[in-house]
């Protein structure tokens, strides 16, 4: 278990997609403001727009590590490749738990389409629907990877 992850669970559960999930229950952590939050992540759902691509989950952790780590103006190419690197280690956990970052292979066998009306949020879906679990793995993810790599803010692209 981590800091966020019942957090974000209980956004999931409360009608958010996944990605907002993720990225708001970090807020915290980010400094942004809620309703922010909500905007900038509410496009990366269902895989970005439910085009059915990395699963949203995946992309609200890179936007925090690129909110707290990420470059600005001035930096290297090697710090440029060193926050690639933070990226693609992140989404490796994220692999090794669930084999894959795709949202379309994470739910295959169930019936997704890339329809861009959102499914209702109902009890079955719920019960179906092993999002919630993939909303668990990234925030328990990122959680561990924060305490490992602690941000300090007076760094510009600390490692």
């Amino acid at each position: 278990m981590s800091v966020h992850s019942d957090k974000a669970c209980d956004l999931f559960a409360g009608g958010l997609n996944c990605a907002q999930s993720v990225f708001v229950a970090f807020c915290d952590v980010t400094g942004m403001d809620k309703e922010t939050a909500l905007k900038i992540s509410s496009s990366f759902g269902g895989g970005m727009g439910r085009l059915r691509e990395v699963c949203g989950t995946c992309s609200a952790m890179f936007m925090i590590v690129g909110l707290l780590y990420g470059l600005g103006e001035g930096y290297t190419f090697e710090d440029k490749a060193e926050h690639y690197k933070r990226v693609q280690e992140l989404a490796a956990q994220f692999k090794e738990v669930h084999n894959t970052i795709i949202c379309r292979e994470l739910l295959k066998g169930l019936k997704v389409t890339s329809d861009p009306t959102p499914e209702r949020r109902t009890e079955k879906y719920y019960k179906v629907r092993p999002c919630i679990k993939f909303v668990r793995t990234a925030s328990e993810i990122l959680d561990k990877y924060l305490e490992e790599h602690p941000f300090n803010e007076t760094d510009v692209n600390p490692k």
